[in-house]
């Protein structure tokens, strides 16, 4: 038999668990079949950007000292800037070179250890881009090692491929409450031929192609696309046509009220070029160099440009409305060097903070990244 106190008791518990099951209700997410957060629970995320990764022969010679002469430790090259890279959300490299365990060279044919996607993966990176002109230089092969090491070290990739069902794949990764698209292509591979029945080796920058990946990554859930371009003049401080033309076109393309792209990150050029603001979004010409040895520009000078690059930062923010643009709210950037003697790439800022000699040229840097106005859009020195 129920007592009157036993059923209070029970019409008590009853109400309590109505009150929580309309509390979840009103905390769950907005989409619960994928998992996706709603709008309360989301949250804005930071992706840094890093230069060119192409160690020549000497580099691979202090990375092999670094690993004591037992095989290649390229972490201690990458310990100045790890407190920038892994303190993003999300980290993007540029992987220029081929990866190969039998004969590392870092000649033309830019042949490096896999040893290097460990550093990059150890120092915070998630994702590299893997289209560039050298992608082929050891055919079908080189794309397949490079990207073996890639997955081994646990870095994502996007650029190159190992079959049509790769290339055809989007790389999507998570940074804050967002899921980011990663795109990557080069606009040439220094003349040499796709491998025989393989058209998708390496990833094309043609535009219409670009604009409809993009529209393919956000089809498959994509909140932002960033797209990685191998483009531009060798040795040139400034953005060529070419360069601001596709620029142009990439980031007035739009579906519906929204842009396609949500931002683009530039190499090749082997020195920084400037950031701009297109159409309403970032533009990265050319990021520079992050590792590199002795280089040489086209005229086979030595050009200590060829060991300076800039590490972009750009803070996305949710949007105010479902289906609506995560804008970037802040961009960044840090000078960079990378010093032949020591091996080791260096944050400029930091490095004057601690009395060296670098003020000018971390003050070159800052004044090509600034050449075409960044500033009046927003984007400032991390230092």
């Amino acid at each position: 038999m129920i007592t009157r106190a036993r059923q209070i008791n029970l019409a008590l518990a009853a109400a309590l668990i109505a009150a929580a099951v309309v509390s979840q209700a009103r905390n769950a997410p907005e989409h619960p079949r994928d998992g996706r957060p709603g709008p309360a629970a989301v949250r804005g995320f930071t992706l840094v950007a890093g230069g060119d990764v192409l160690p020549d022969s000497t580099v691979l010679d202090r990375a092999g000292s670094d690993a004591g002469g037992a095989g290649y430790d390229f972490r201690p090259m990458f310990a100045g800037i790890r407190p920038l890279v892994s303190g993003a959300d999300l980290a993007l490299c540029h992987m220029r070179t081929v990866h190969d365990t039998a004969a590392p060279t870092g000649t033309y044919a830019f042949l490096s250890p896999p040893q290097v996607a460990d550093g990059l993966a150890a120092t915070g990176y998630d994702s590299c881009s893997t289209a560039s002109g050298h992608t082929l230089d050891d055919g079908a092969d080189g794309v397949r090692r490079t990207l073996d090491a890639l997955d081994h070290a646990g870095l994502r990739h996007t650029g190159s491929a190992r079959g049509a069902a790769e290339a055809n794949a989007v790389t999507l990764l998570r940074a804050g409450g967002a899921r980011v698209a990663h795109l990557a292509y080069t606009d040439g591979t220094n003349g040499l031929p796709l491998p025989p029945g393989q058209p998708w080796a390496v990833a094309d920058a043609d535009p219409a192609r670009v604009v409809a990946d993009a529209r393919a990554a956000r089809a498959a859930g994509a909140d932002v696309v960033v797209v990685s371009l191998d483009w531009g003049t060798e040795w040139q401080d400034q953005p060529d046509e070419r360069q601001l033309s596709l620029a142009r076109q990439l980031t007035a393309s739009r579906t519906g009220s929204r842009p396609d792209v949500d931002l683009i990150l530039g190499t090749r050029s082997h020195v920084p070029q400037p950031y701009e603001k297109v159409n309403g979004t970032w533009v990265v010409y050319g990021t520079g160099d992050q590792v590199a040895g002795e280089m040489y520009d086209d005229r086979g000078v030595r050009d200590p440009r060829g060991d300076q690059g800039t590490l972009g930062r750009f803070t996305f923010s949710p949007p105010a409305r479902h289906g609506g643009r995560w804008e970037v709210t802040k961009a960044e950037f840090t000078p960079l060097a990378f010093d032949l003697d020591a091996g080791r790439t260096v944050d400029l800022d930091a490095a004057l903070k601690q009395g060296a000699g670098v003020g000018a040229v971390r003050d070159r840097i800052r004044e090509v990244v600034l050449a075409r106005g960044a500033a009046r859009s927003g984007l400032t020195p991390t230092g």
